[in-house]
């Protein structure tokens, strides 16, 4: 996982080194390995590398069979590539990425269906194209600015040469309505879509020139629940292995959950020495805690286990860095855990593998099973519950984009509420999250359950093999009662909570008049609805998602320093 970013087609060649130089220095947190920077005819790439394969050769740009290529992420089946294609005398590196470039040579634009993994990707071809490619589920991030007479891309939007909105009300209004952004991007810029493959002719961006499978196609259906379940562990037994594909140290994050406890039986399996993971827990009593589960799970499988504890000077410590890390904002309150948890982990792990993507694939929520119920059993659509009390309009616009961001034409209910939540919340919250807070650590985020064979394998279950009565990822459970019953499959899901209410109600009141003061609420929420939100037991759990949005507004829209916007909001001084 690295940073990437670049000027395409442009004529000021001394204009776009200097901004490609500064765009790769904004992003050099994604890559603290060190930092290239090459002229590919009238393009700059630059590369901010994390070392992961190859750590020798593996440098970007990579240049092959006539054409370059900068990537973030991994392609995880490089290798088979290479095998199937003979291309092993024909590369220079062991790079996941340069066998790409003899493809394109082999099958131009068709080669971008072969990849298997998370990217984020600009392939300069031996036959002047250019494309912008982004991976099928959206793990890893690209965006778009024109600059100049031409294009400027990079990891992350806020190192962009965008044009920067005075007023994002749509944004605003999603923050506090859904938690996540379902339009455009903040600063003016363009967000590839997950699976996009664009193209820059003549200095424009040209978007949709093809589109890789958000679902993959159908494999054949199991024949019965006993041949699921022998499928099941092939094909996630294979993602595992091919996600611990690396040359620096790696293990997990584990939750306790059904999806971190698939990974953890299944590298347990697979290494034979105990795999490092790590969980965190929060100091509050009334808190939600997963270590004693985790612990029990970790001794079940032989993990090499390590606990991190989330208290009330971490949340004020680290909500700024969240809020800054967010340069395309989500209120998600589990991001400011999961960069606890990377820090802890820092120093002995490159590399976390973390189980996102499992319940929008095989269909965990609650919601999904309510929208399978009849309306008089209190079955309803399985969309966002809107409650915004403070916004004008109730979150009615955020809503009516939200579905229009989800529309899909999947057949039945169940797999047209996956697909939705697959371009929403998934795109553009859970993977933004990982990739953001991990990356601000300098560490590499995995998501085995996202790999195109599970994907096409959980696309092609029926419903009665997610869904079974009032259990969702049925067949998951099923598969772990087999191989890790410690892990509790059948357990009621209780959902990732932290416990942010706790630790602001000693500060609500401080809050309450510089938040609601705060230009990003303006022109789309009522100030005073915003100051009772801190005021007003009964409406804390809005306090996050709106002190978030003012700490986010204050370092990316008006400028300051994370603590100094944090200092401002609390009324303290600079300590």
């Amino acid at each position: 996982m690295c940073g990437i970013a670049g000027l395409i087609g442009v004529t000021d060649k001394t204009a776009a080194l200097e901004k490609a130089s500064a765009m790769i220095a904004g992003l050099s947190h994604r890559g603290p390995d060190g930092v290239r920077l090459e002229q590919v005819g009238d393009h700059v790439l630059a590369h901010a590398r994390l070392s992961i394969i190859d750590l020798e050769g593996g440098w970007q740009p990579q240049h092959g069979a006539g054409s370059s290529v900068i990537g973030n992420g991994e392609i995880y089946n490089y290798l088979e590539l290479i095998e199937e294609f003979d291309l092993k005398d024909r590369l220079s590196s062991g790079s996941d990425f340069e066998p790409l470039l003899h493809l394109y040579a082999l099958e131009g634009a068709a080669a971008f269906r072969r990849l298997r993994g998370m990217y984020g990707l600009c392939l300069v071809g031996q036959d002047g194209r250019i494309f912008l490619v982004r991976d099928p589920f959206g793990i890893k991030p690209l965006y778009v600015a024109p600059f100049l007479d031409g294009v400027a891309f990079a990891s992350e939007a806020s190192v962009l040469p965008g044009a920067r909105a005075e007023e994002p009300a749509a944004l605003i209004e999603d923050l506090a309505a859904l938690g996540y952004r379902t339009g455009a991007p903040p600063f003016g810029v363009i967000a590839l879509d997950p699976g996009e493959v664009a193209e820059v002719k003549e200095g424009r961006l040209i978007r949709h020139v093809d589109a890789l499978p958000r679902t993959p196609r159908l494999a054949k259906a199991p024949a019965n629940e006993s041949a699921a379940l022998v499928a099941l562990d092939r094909v996630l037994e294979d993602s595992v292995k091919v996600h611990q594909r690396s040359d620096v140290p790696y293990g997990l994050f584990l939750s306790g959950g059904i999806d971190s406890s698939i990974i953890a039986t299944l590298m347990a399996r697979l290494n034979a020495r105990p795999v490092t993971a790590f969980t965190c827990g929060f100091d509050l009593k009334e808190a939600a805690d997963e270590r004693a589960h985790a612990e029990k799970l970790a001794r079940a499988l032989d993990l090499d286990w390590r606990e991190v504890e989330f208290g009330e000077q971490d949340f004020w410590r680290l909500a700024p860095r969240v809020a800054a890390a967010l340069d395309d904002p989500t209120t998600d309150f589990a991001c400011l855990p999961t960069l606890k948890l990377a820090e802890a982990a820092k120093g002995t792990l490159t590399v976390v593998l973390s189980g996102e993507g499992g319940d929008e694939l095989f269909a965990g929520y609650g919601r999904y099973r309510r929208a399978l119920r009849p309306a008089f059993l209190g079955g309803r659509a399985a969309e966002p519950q809107v409650k915004a009390p403070y916004l004008k309009d109730g979150g009615t616009a955020a809503l009516n984009r939200w579905r229009a961001a989800g529309a899909n034409s999947e057949k039945g209910l169940l797999r047209q509420a996956q697909l939705a939540d697959q371009k929403t919340w998934l795109a553009n919250d859970l993977l933004l999250k990982l990739d953001r807070m991990l990356m601000a650590e300098g560490l590499e985020g995995r998501t085995p359950c996202l790999d195109r064979e599970v994907a096409d394998f959980a696309a092609s279950l029926p419903d009665h093999l997610r869904v079974r009565g009032r259990m969702g990822k049925w067949l998951l459970r099923q598969w772990l009662a087999q191989h890790c019953p410690q892990s509790r499959p059948f357990a009621r899901k209780q959902g990732f909570t932290v416990p942010v209410a706790g630790w602001i109600a000693p500060r609500a009141a401080d809050l309450a008049g510089p938040v609601s003061k705060s230009a990003a609420f303006a022109t789309v929420a009522v100030r005073e609805e915003v100051r009772a939100a801190f005021l007003d037991e009964a409406q804390s759990a809005c306090r996050w998602p709106l002190l978030f949005t003012a700490l986010w507004w204050a370092i990316h829209e008006e400028g300051s320093a994370p603590v100094a916007a944090l200092n401002d909001l609390l009324g303290e001084a600079p300590a």
